[in-house]
C-alpha cells in the first residue's frame, strides 16, 4: 500500500510539474518497464474503470484555446473604451441640461459603432466555431480486461496519463508519449521544431545529455504526426501539462491590446485631460465676465462637445469593417476588427520558414555521381528501389516516385521484376531491393544514409567506368556529400551490385562489396511568391525576421534563395543563455534565428513589442486537436 502511495505521488509530480524537460527526461531515461511503473500502468495500458478515475482527476485532454465569450461579454468588450465612456458622459450631461437632441445623437453614434463591431466579430467567431466543429480526432487505446488485451477507439480528450495507444501512419500525436515499441516510425515535428524532414523515433532507452526534450528519440509530442511506420506509446502528459499545452495556455492567457487600441486610448485620455482643464477654465471666465452661471455652464459643455470627435468611433468602425469584408472576399476570417489597422502599422514581421517561405513539400532536387555531376543512372536506380519496396513510402520515396517519366523510360513493368527485399531498420539505416532484368541478372539496389552506404561499398562508378573505392576516392565522395549538406540538402546515397540469377533468398549479408553510384539530394524549396513578398515588405518599410526551429545551414540556404540578407544567425541554445537586455538587443539587430523552440519564438516577439515595435507573426503552426484548431503562437495584435 505504501508503494502505491509513492507511485501515486510520482504520477502526480510527473503530470503537474511545470519543469517539462525534467519530467520528460525522467521517463525518457527509464526503461519501458520502469516508465510504465512510474505511470502506474502496464505494457497493455490501464482498465476502463481506472481510466475513468484518472479522467476525473486530470480532466479532459484538451489544449487551452480562446474561449467563446457570451454575447453580453462580447458587447461589453466592444463598448468598454475610454472614448465611448467620454461620449456617453457628454450625452448624459447634455440630457441633464435639457439638450435632448444632442444626447440622442451622441448616444446613437456610440450604439451604432458598438453594434456594427459586435455583428462583424460575432459572425467571424461563428465561422471559426463551425470550422472547429468539422474536425474530431480519435485515438486507438489498449484496454486490458483480465488476461485479454483489447483495443478500442476513443475521443482524444478522453485520454489520461497511463493509457497505452497505438500509433500508425497518418495519426496525430494526441498527447506527450513515451514509445514502448516502434517499427520504422518517422514523425513530422515541423510544427514544433520547424524541421521539414521527418525524424526517426525509437523505443529504446538511451540516456544522454538532453539540450532539448524535442531531441529525444523515444518521446513524441502533441503538435506532431506520424509520417510512416507504427508503434505503441505510453501517455505521459495530457492537456495543459503537455509541452505544447503549456505554451498554448500561456499564450491564450495573454490578451494584449493592439497598437490600435493603445493609440485610441492615448488619444481619448488626451481629450479627457484637455476637457478637464479647459471646461472649468471656460466656465469660470464666462461666469465672472457675464455673471450668468447657467449660461456659462452650457457654454462650457458646448466647448466639451465641440472638442470631442463624436463621429470618430463610427468612422473607425466603418473603415475597419470595410477592411474585414475585403479580406473575407479572400477567404480570411478576421475575428478582431482592431487587427485590421495593425496590418498597416506593422513595422516588423516575424515569420517561420517551413510552410511560409518554403512549400513544406520535399522534392528531389539533384541526382549526381560521386563527383557532383548529373547522373540519370542514379535517378533510375533510386526510382527502382522506391518503386519496388513493400514498406510504407516515406516523404523521400514519394519525392522520387514523382518522377513518373522514369517509369516509362525504363519500362519498369516490362523489363524488371522484383526478386527480394531487405527491409529498412534503424541499425543499418538503409533499404535494398533485388530486381531481375532481361539479361538474366539480379541487381541489388541499396539506398540509405551516406555513412552506411560507404561502409558496404568497395567500388565506385564514374561515367560508366567501375573503379576501386580506395581512401582517395572515398575522401572525394565524402567531400561531395559535405558540399551538398552545406547547401542545405538532405543527402541519400545509392549503391548497387550485379549478380547472377542463382539465388532466391537474400539477407543483410548480401549487402557487401557494392558499387557506389552516387547521391540523390532533397530540399524543401522556397515558394515562388516568397522573393516578391519579401521585396514588397521591404519596400513598405517592414523589417522581416526569420524565426525557425530548423538548423542554421538550411535556414541560410532558404534565406539566400528568397532575398533575405544573412549576416548573423542566433541559435536557440545561445538565446536561452541571454538575459532580457542582451536578448532585446539581439532581437533588434539580428534578422535570422534558428533552432528555436516555440517558447523562444514567443520571447523574441515579446521583446520586440516591449521595444515599441508593432510586430506580426506569420506561421503555418497549427494543429487540429480534438476538433479544435490551435495556433502555436498567434500573430500578436493580429486577427
Amino acid at each position: 500500500m505504501a508503494d502505491l502511495r509513492v507511485q501515486a505521488r510520482s504520477l502526480s509530480a510527473i503530470h503537474s510539474n511545470g519543469r517539462v524537460s525534467d519530467d520528460l527526461k525522467t521517463i525518457s531515461d527509464s526503461s519501458q518497464e520502469k516508465a510504465c511503473e512510474l505511470l502506474r500502468s502496464g505494457f497493455y495500458g490501464i482498465s476502463s474503470s481506472e481510466s475513468l478515475l484518472r479522467r476525473a482527476r486530470y480532466g479532459p485532454n484538451l489544449i487551452s484555446h480562446e474561449q467563446r465569450a457570451p454575447v453580453l461579454r462580447e458587447i461589453w468588450s466592444r463598448a468598454n473604451s475610454p472614448l465611448n465612456a467620454l461620449l456617453l458622459s457628454l450625452s448624459l450631461v447634455s440630457y441633464s441640461l435639457g439638450d435632448i437632441r444632442a444626447a440622442i445623437v451622441i448616444s446613437a453614434i456610440v450604439i451604432l459603432s458598438v453594434g456594427m463591431a459586435f455583428i462583424q466579430e460575432h459572425r467571424s467567431s461563428n465561422a471559426a466555431a463551425k470550422l472547429r466543429a468539422m474536425v474530431r480526432s480519435l485515438a486507438t487505446v489498449h484496454r486490458p480486461e483480465g488476461a485479454i488485451d483489447r483495443t478500442e477507439e476513443i475521443a482524444v480528450e478522453d485520454l489520461v496519463p497511463g493509457d497505452v495507444i497505438q500509433l500508425s501512419a497518418g495519426d496525430l500525436i494526441p498527447a506527450d508519449v513515451r514509445l514502448l515499441t516502434a517499427t520504422d516510425l518517422y514523425v513530422n515535428q515541423s510544427a514544433l521544431t520547424g524541421e521539414t524532414m521527418p525524424v526517426e523515433k525509437q523505443a529504446m532507452c538511451r540516456p544522454h545529455r538532453m539540450e532539448s526534450p524535442l531531441d529525444r528519440k523515444n518521446l513524441c509530442y502533441v503538435g506532431s504526426n506520424v509520417v510512416s511506420g507504427f508503434g505503441r506509446a505510453l501517455v505521459i502528459k495530457t492537456g495543459a501539462s503537455t509541452f505544447f499545452g503549456a505554451l498554448a495556455e500561456k499564450v491564450v492567457a495573454q490578451q494584449e491590446k493592439t497598437a490600435f487600441d493603445r493609440g485610441i486610448n492615448r488619444f481619448t485620455w488626451l481629450m479627457i485631460g484637455v476637457t478637464l482643464v479647459l471646461a472649468p477654465l471656460v466656465f469660470v471666465i464666462n461666469w465672472v465676465t457675464k455673471g450668468d452661471w447657467l449660461q456659462a455652464l452650457l457654454f462650457a459643455v458646448a466647448i466639451c462637445v465641440g472638442l470631442t470627435p463624436e463621429m470618430l468611433p463610427m468612422a473607425v468602425t466603418i473603415n475597419l469593417a470595410k477592411g474585414a469584408l475585403a479580406m473575407a472576399r479572400s477567404r480570411v476570417i478576421v475575428k478582431r476588427l482592431n487587427a485590421i489597422q495593425n496590418l498597416g502599422a506593422m513595422d516588423v514581421l516575424c515569420t517561420d520558414k517551413t510552410g511560409t517561405l518554403t512549400q513544406d513539400k520535399i522534392i528531389l532536387k539533384q541526382h549526381v555521381d560521386m563527383h557532383g555531376r548529373d547522373s540519370q543512372k542514379v535517378l533510375h536506380y533510386a526510382y527502382l528501389n522506391s518503386y519496388f519496396q513493400s514498406g510504407l513510402k516515406n516523404l523521400l520515396d514519394i519525392a522520387v516516385l514523382e518522377h513518373g517519366d522514369v517509369h516509362d523510360a525504363l519500362g519498369v513493368d516490362e523489363h524488371f521484376e522484383k526478386v527480394g527485399e531487405i527491409p529498412f531498420d534503424f541499425s543499418r539505416r538503409r533499404l535494398s531491393v533485388i530486381v531481375a532484368d532481361r539479361q538474366d541478372r539480379h541487381v541489388l539496389i541499396c539506398k540509405g544514409a551516406v555513412e552506411e552506404i560507404f561502409s558496404v561499398s568497395t567500388h565506385y562508378e564514374d561515367a560508366g567506368t567501375i573503379g576501386t573505392l580506395d581512401a582517395g576516392h572515398l575522401e572525394t565522395a565524402k567531400k561531395e556529400t559535405v558540399v551538398l549538406n552545406k547547401s542545405g540538402f538532405r543527402v541519400v546515397a545509392v549503391a548497387y551490385k550485379e549478380m547472377q540469377a542463382i539465388k532466391t533468398n537474400y539477407s543483410v549479408k548480401d549487402e557487401c562489396a557494392m558499387v557506389l553510384l552516387g547521391y540523390i539530394s532533397f530540399l524543401d524549396p522556397p515558394k515562388e511568391s516568397a522573393p516578391k513578398a519579401i521585396a514588397a515588405l521591404k519596400a513598405s518599410g517592414v523589417q522581416v525576421k526569420i524565426l525557425t526551429g530548423d538548423n542554421e545551414v538550411i535556414t541560410r540556404k532558404i534565406c539566400g534563395d528568397v532575398g533575405i540578407e544573412v549576416e548573423d544567425v542566433l541559435l536557440g541554445p545561445d538565446l536561452e543563455k541571454m538575459d532580457d537586455h542582451a536578448a532585446r538587443t539581439a532581437a533588434a539587430s539580428i534578422h535570422v534565428f534558428a533552432k528555436l523552440t516555440p517558447a523562444q519564438k514567443e520571447r523574441i516577439v515579446n521583446l520586440l513589442q516591449a521595444s515599441g515595435r508593432v510586430v506580426g507573426f506569420l506561421a503555418l503552426l497549427w494543429q487540429v486537436f480534438s476538433g479544435r484548431v490551435i495556433f502555436g503562437i498567434p500573430m500578436k495584435g493580429f486577427a
